[in-house]
């Protein structure tokens, strides 16, 4: 039996929605990319450094996840460092330009939907009177906000902390402390829940988290072993979420 929470912290790919995965250099963005550098680089160039980008800023972030307190990239290094390199010095600088726009555009997920049972567990722990925030690693939080809202469920948080707009990347503990300093509620009383074991688990364990609760998504199966990282349940769904709270 876990502890009863005094508060909620949860991710959001994996935990409050889920969607396939996309090609990393999607026509539209390529299309719109090729607008905007005024066809200084041709489509199949910006498509493959968008592919190329993405790739390497996954190895980045691999790599960050695997320091002490790693912090968050901003849109415009990412950019820069990943994808325009080797571009036109105006090319690059238009792109610089509309560094957040774009990461927004590249960050957006057509197909994003909410997990299942997600609703009905947020709904009960408010109802409970629990306070709610989203501690999420990504390029762009705007994005997860304006999901959440078109789905009706941005009213449910008392705060939403996002990597690229508070500097933080999981697994460093001040994300999750940010959290639950806005939420007003000691780490300590809060439950983290997240889909991966060297992010998200390991995030709950550096913080302090009174439970670390990993949440299953494809994300989950597809992560290298972290044996000496244990979550204190495990769960498929929200469904799952919702009957732990109903024990607690």
């Amino acid at each position: 039996m876990l502890h009863p929470p005094r508060a909620l912290l949860l991710d959001f790919g994996g935990v409050l929605a889920d969607a396939p995965p996309q090609p990393p250099a999607p026509p539209e963005l390529v299309r719109r990319l090729s607008r905007l550098v005024d066809g200084a680089v041709d489509d199949r160039q910006i498509a493959a450094d968008l592919t190329g980008g993405a790739r390497r800023y996954s190895a980045w972030r691999d790599d960050a996840g695997r320091t002490a307190e790693p912090m968050e990239l901003p849109h415009s290094r990412v950019w820069a460092e990943f994808v325009t390199g080797s571009w036109p010095r105006p090319a690059r600088a238009a792109v610089d330009r509309e560094a957040t726009p774009l990461s927004y555009a590249w960050t957006w997920r057509a197909d994003w939907a909410v997990r299942p049972g997600i609703p009905e567990a947020l709904r009960a722990a408010t109802g409970a009177g629990l306070p709610l925030a989203v501690v999420s690693n990504t390029l762009c939080g705007a994005a997860h906000r304006d999901f959440l809202t078109a789905v009706g469920l941005a009213g449910s948080f008392a705060a939403q902390f996002y990597s690229d707009e508070a500097g933080p990347r999981k697994p460093n503990p001040r994300l999750a402390l940010l959290a639950a300093e806005a939420v007003g509620v000691p780490i300590g009383d809060c439950w983290f829940v997240g889909d991966t074991l060297g992010r998200d688990v390991e995030c709950a364990r550096r913080a302090g988290a009174g439970a670390a609760i990993l949440m299953r998504s494809p994300r989950t199966d597809r992560e290298p072993p972290h044996p000496a990282v244990v979550p204190d349940a495990r769960i498929e769904d929200g469904h799952g979420l919702l009957a732990l709270l109903r024990q607690a």
